[in-house]
């Protein structure tokens, strides 16, 4: 296989961007939470200090030959295997990518860090800002979110709110709900409180469809997410499935794509074949070939198939 992209990864399906081309800006699971229902693992670097990962030209050189090829997507996602707001050259990177491609830019976050100033003004950058709100009261919050010692969910809260007073672009808020952890009315009713302060473009329900970092970790049925959509109020929307057919060419060397898609997060066939515009039976292929080589393996999350990097 020939040499893989460093900084971008995808196209990735997304049930919330469509097509999301993403760029990894922090090292692999430095974050500010250890949420119990990640996709890639338990943090090990739980940090609320911004700093430099490194030089952003490399990374918006391979943009730049990215583009070349022919790029083409509905978003370039900064996201990633960690929390991206933790790089202090994060707005500077934005800058660069508008310079180059009228493609819009969403920030994917858990929106932990914008009780901070310099996080905000740099996130502002942005076209979509997609943060998450799991929780309504503190002991929630420490149960599903598992924070930093210096992050509470009242600055979470507040910092949000206060970004809503100065960005002129979309907030997607997504609430992810485990049964039985954040699904009580008196949780919901917090939760909405909490999103009228934060006032969001949308609200975004989730739940756990692909294997997590912590077992047991009890996904809602359609039902019950449409219920709570209605009580969280007309903004509110159950994000369906990812289901598309076809999106069409994508540079060569699939397989290193279908390995990259799921060093990020576990992807069913249908994730995979979707994504890069290639029919199951040529995903299956590519996919036994990775299991062969011992670079993924397979996982069973309600009924469904996901794949994953070793």
């Amino acid at each position: 296989m020939t040499e893989e992209k460093k900084y971008f990864y995808g196209p990735v399906p997304s049930r919330r961007l469509g097509l999301s081309y993403g760029v990894d800006i922090v090292p692999f699971k430095v974050c500010t939470l250890d949420c119990i229902y990640c996709q890639l693992g338990k943090a090990t670097d739980l940090t609320v200090e911004r700093r430099e990962y490194g030089p952003i030209g490399p990374i918006l050189s391979e943009l730049k030959e990215i583009l070349a090829k022919g790029l083409k997507t509905d978003f370039i996602t900064i996201a990633g295997s960690g929390e991206p707001t933790l790089n202090s050259q994060l707005g500077e990177l934005i800058d660069g990518i508008k310079k180059i491609t009228d493609i819009p830019v969403a920030i994917l976050t858990n929106g932990t860090l914008f009780y901070k100033e310099d996080v905000r003004a740099d996130c502002a950058k942005a076209d979509v800002v997609m943060p998450s709100l799991d929780a309504g009261d503190a002991e929630t919050f420490r149960k599903v979110n598992r924070p930093h010692r210096d992050i509470n969910i009242e600055n979470l809260i507040s910092g949000l709110s206060t970004f809503r007073d100065e960005f002129v672009g979309q907030i997607w808020l997504e609430v992810f709900f485990i049964e039985g952890l954040n699904t009580d009315s008196v949780q919901i009713a917090k939760i909405r409180n909490a999103i009228e302060r934060i006032r969001p473009d949308k609200i975004q329900l989730n739940t756990a469809v692909r294997p997590t970092v912590e077992p047991n970790i009890m996904r809602l049925d359609n039902e019950m997410l449409q219920a709570i959509a209605v009580q969280l109020g007309p903004k509110c929307e159950v994000v369906a499935d990812f289901s598309v057919t076809h999106y069409g060419k994508f540079p060569e060397n699939k397989a290193n794509d279908v390995l990259s898609m799921l060093k990020r997060r576990p992807c069913s066939l249908d994730d995979i074949s979707s994504g890069l515009g290639i029919g199951r039976n040529e995903a299956i292929k590519y996919i036994r070939n990775l299991q062969n080589q011992g670079l993924i393996h397979a996982e069973h999350k309600d009924g469904i198939i996901f794949f994953k990097a070793n």
